[in-house]
């Protein structure tokens, strides 16, 4: 069975966390033009044809308006439709071989697995690998650097700026808690969860809300059902109602969760699934359903 595109996504995530200063791991670009080194290849000119190993990626390239050098998506690319027309390959367990046969002049990926860094630099293919970020900043910040390298610069800066005001839009129109509100977030059936400390924590965050997974250290952890049940948490939050039909009623089935506040106040919020598993534009998107779940006409 597939595993659920949220929990592969964190365990990518952590990865690149854990290993974000090995080869491929860049510093901040120069801010213009070229030639500029990624994994240690120089290139001289943005690329014309370039794999995106992530739907964050995929998304982010076509949204600045860079799609048209898109020549191949990994497994989970979706969005836009023109990006699910594209090949998709398995960036989770990569061929070099397999991704050097589209004859690429740049790879993006989240994540160094099989040594694709070490694999296509042989070969001349530079892979630019871009961990998740912390925070929105971060993401902005990543925009820009692919918008740079891929001669797509103005269009990530507008992307970023429309971002921006639209997010400050959501949060301005919050209105204050009477009290800090709490909330699990499920990635999958046996109860993955995340922290505030994660970069979806941080949009939590953005609307006034803290994890009840702070509590056991934060990240991805695997929490119990006693854990989850004793938090008694104001919302659950479903990053798994799609690939595995998590919902209200599976949730209130669960022994012993019908007593959740959330529960029995219909405060279980299905999200689509690949909104609350990137980082791309569409965090703003997110970020909305959110605030509408949780504050309603109120804002």
């Amino acid at each position: 069975m597939r595993r659920p595109i949220a929990v592969l996504m964190a365990a990518a995530l952590f990865v690149a966390a854990c290993g974000g200063g090995g080869p491929g791991a860049t510093t901040a670009p120069p801010p213009f033009g070229f030639p500029r080194e990624i994994a240690g290849i120089t290139i001289t000119e943005p690329p014309v044809r370039i794999i995106s190993g992530s739907p964050t990626h995929t998304e982010i390239l076509f949204a600045i308006g860079a799609g048209g050098a898109v020549v191949a998506v990994d497994a989970f690319s979706d969005y836009p439709a023109e990006a699910d027309d594209l090949p998709h390959l398995d960036a989770f367990n990569p061929s070099v071989e397999g991704f050097a046969a589209l004859d690429p002049d740049l790879v993006i990926v989240t994540f160094d697995p099989n040594d694709l860094v070490g694999g296509l630099g042989a070969l001349g293919i530079p892979v630019l690998v871009l961990d998740a970020p912390a925070t929105t900043e971060g993401v902005y910040k990543q925009m820009a650097e692919i918008g740079v390298i891929v001669g797509h610069g103005d269009g990530a800066t507008a992307l970023i700026d429309r971002m921006r005001s639209e997010i400050a839009e959501i949060v301005a129109g919050l209105p204050e808690a009477v009290e800090p509100l709490d909330y699990y977030h499920e990635l999958d059936p046996t109860l993955f969860s995340i922290g505030s400390d994660t970069f979806l924590g941080s949009l939590y965050a953005m609307l006034g809300m803290a994890s009840i997974a702070d509590a056991a250290g934060g990240g991805y952890p695997q929490l119990s059902a006693e854990f989850v049940i004793a938090a008694d948490p104001d919302f659950v939050f479903l990053g798994d109602s799609t690939c595995c039909a998590q919902s209200l009623e599976t949730v209130a089935a669960r022994p012993g969760w019908d007593s959740l506040s959330a529960v029995s106040g219909g405060r279980v919020i299905a999200l689509d699934e690949a909104l609350a598993s990137r980082w791309g534009p569409r965090i703003v998107d997110l970020l909305g359903v959110i605030a509408d779940a949780v504050y309603g006409e109120d804002r």
